[in-house]
């Protein structure tokens, strides 16, 4: 007879979510809701009524960790929609400031998973804040890859969290010939440490994979070969910046897209009757405990061609470059791969921008309230931004963050992994949840419903 447990809330990641799972006698999970429980931040309506210039200060401020993504998807919708083409140096500068996004979040990212792995040929589970060797190696390249990428985004965009120097129409300022050497020297030094690293992680991961069980809160949890299998297909629209629908072939399509509530998607109300207290941290919800994903989840569930689909690193390297591992541990390798990928692009991009060149459009149009859309291979996947601008002002914006795209997807990845593993599997999507909670349910009147979607 099939059981509920649920593990709320998840660590390890960005903002606030829970997992509830329909387990049979075994543990194997039958049934699996990831959701986000992280409070609605109405970014979109604030966004109405503003100017375009606004809107992309108030979006990179809904997550502290992909502030960039969105800076750079939002300006770029409100350029899609009042139709701007920007000079190119700026669009190397931009491309510049998001691959130093990526180059800091996938080593944050390596933090927040070694805690799930082991030291190869030990039984010892990796603690990235460990003083001990090898360990504190591997931490210190992680802290220096994080300071390079930091820094080459306050360079390129002017601050490394919040950038100032991104604009409607291009960039504020190009920078000297002096940062352009600073800013190469940096990257060719991130590239030897960003291939020592991906080296690590991916013989790290290797021994996982390769293991009959593993340990979870004093647990053996025997390790399926299949975990976090599905049968989803992907969603990239560039290998490492973006495309909007000022492109000639733009790299997504806003008629594939569709949007469908979590009520036609998640569980229903049922009741927790599986408890596990050695389950890290503080053991899993009560026996007894109402839940009911279908009114806790605060986020809608976006299609593609009628059908969730994975954005990330996997998505772009299965896009771009035939790759074919599925499971966990292959979305984390792919995200290690696209470590080295990331600073060889930037080298090319910092090698084509002329610090004497032109970053700010010659004409900057109020706009007539066309629909236009920007995405921005963020760390974590596709960001999509759509805007309608007419006269300066905004009269429509959306997120279509990565995070919102992956949660129907880890939720098919979870049949059939051991509930334990739940998390491991949630974790390889990188998660930011703050930035995937955008949703407020209206009905036909304009008055909200669901209130329980945002208390």
């Amino acid at each position: 007879m099939s059981k509920v447990v649920e593990i709320s809330p998840t660590t390890r990641h960005e903002g606030h979510s829970k997992l509830v799972l329909k387990v049979n006698d075994q543990g194997i999970i039958e049934t699996g809701n990831w959701c986000s429980i992280t409070p609605v931040r109405g970014v979109e309506k604030l966004a109405v009524g503003k100017t375009p210039e606004q809107v992309p200060k108030i979006a990179s401020r809904v997550c502290g960790i992909c502030p960039i993504a969105h800076n750079l998807a939002a300006t770029e919708a409100m350029e899609a929609s009042i139709k701007c083409e920007i000079p190119k140096d700026a669009k190397m500068l931009r491309h510049i400031l998001q691959l130093a996004n990526r180059l800091h979040s996938i080593a944050l990212h390596d933090i927040l998973i070694l805690p799930d792995l082991y030291i190869p040929g030990t039984e010892v589970m990796i603690n990235p804040f460990t003083a001990e060797e090898p360990v504190r190696t591997v931490a210190k390249r992680i802290q220096r890859l994080r300071e390079i990428g930091q820094t080459i985004g306050q360079i390129a965009g002017g601050d490394c969290i919040h950038p100032r120097n991104t604009r409607v129409g291009g960039m504020y300022r190009n920078c000297s010939e002096q940062a352009k050497v600073k800013m190469y020297d940096l990257a060719k030094e991130g590239l030897v440490l960003a291939k020592a690293q991906m080296d690590f992680m991916i013989a790290v991961l290797r021994n996982y994979q390769a293991r009959e069980s593993v340990s979870v809160g004093g647990m053996k949890v025997a390790l399926p070969k299949t975990l976090g299998y599905h049968n989803q297909g992907y969603l990239a629209t560039h290998a490492f910046y973006g495309s909007s629908s000022l492109d000639e072939c733009p790299g997504w399509d806003i008629d594939r897209f569709k949007e469908v509530r979590p009520w036609d998607w998640y569980m229903g109300e049922m009741e927790v009757s599986l408890e596990e207290p050695r389950y890290p941290v503080g053991g899993t919800t009560k026996l007894g405990t109402k839940v009911n994903p279908q009114m806790e989840a605060c986020t809608g569930i976006p299609m593609y061609d009628g059908q969730p689909v994975e954005v990330g690193p996997r998505a772009r390297l299965a896009t771009f470059k035939g790759y074919d591992e599925k499971g966990t541990v292959g979305q984390n390798v792919a995200r290690e791969m696209e470590y080295p990928d990331s600073l060889y692009e930037m080298i090319d991009c910092i090698d084509a921008l002329d610090t004497k060149g032109k970053v700010v459009a010659d004409y900057i149009p109020d706009g007539d309230g066309s629909l236009g859309w920007a995405s921005n291979e963020a760390p974590r996947g596709t960001d999509v931004h759509i805007a309608r601008v007419k006269d300066w002002k905004v009269q429509y914006f959306s997120m279509l963050v990565p995070t919102t795209w992956n949660f129907a997807t880890c939720s098919a990845a979870l049949t059939g992994a051991p509930w334990q593993l739940a998390e491991v599997i949630m974790r390889g999507y990188d998660p930011c949840v703050s930035c995937a909670t955008h949703m407020i349910v209206l009905d036909e009147d304009n008055k909200l419903v669901a209130q329980k979607l945002i208390q």
